[in-house]
């Protein structure tokens, strides 16, 4: 079965100082072990590398992109799912809700991809079950 990965559990996982560190890790290791198809956005990792080189600098980009990106399946939002993203943020008019996000909503229906890993509220806003 597919999960799709946000940048929520991929920062905790990659960063020790989270608060949510012990338990991503667990979850990730887990995920690993049972064979689990991985999946995220080429928006999820750009977000992901944006945050890592900005709060905890190169070294951690690094080894995000030796340790963690080769264990994902990248599902590209292209033009048509970036509108139908853009779309559904600007119709939920919530400061706190992200483009990628909605982007992540986007592939993860089209995708027929029901759980996500996640510690972010909004998936199971959603709908997804979150893992």
């Amino acid at each position: 079965m597919s999960v799709f990965v946000d940048t929520s559990a991929l920062m905790a996982v990659m960063v020790a100082a989270d608060d949510g560190h012990e338990t991503a890790a667990c979850t990730w290791r887990k995920l690993l072990t049972a064979g689990e198809h991985l999946v995220t956005s080429n928006y999820v990792l750009l977000e992901t590398c944006a945050l890592l080189q900005r709060r905890y600098g190169i070294p951690h980009l690094r080894r995000f992109e030796a340790e963690a990106v080769p264990l994902l399946r990248i599902a590209w939002v292209g033009p048509e799912q970036h509108d139908a993203a853009l779309t559904g943020l600007l119709a939920a008019s919530r400061r706190d809700l992200s483009l990628v996000d909605c982007a992540s909503f986007v592939l993860m229906r089209e995708l027929s991809i029901t759980r996500a890993f996640a510690l972010d509220e909004h998936f199971s806003e959603q709908g997804f079950e979150v893992v």
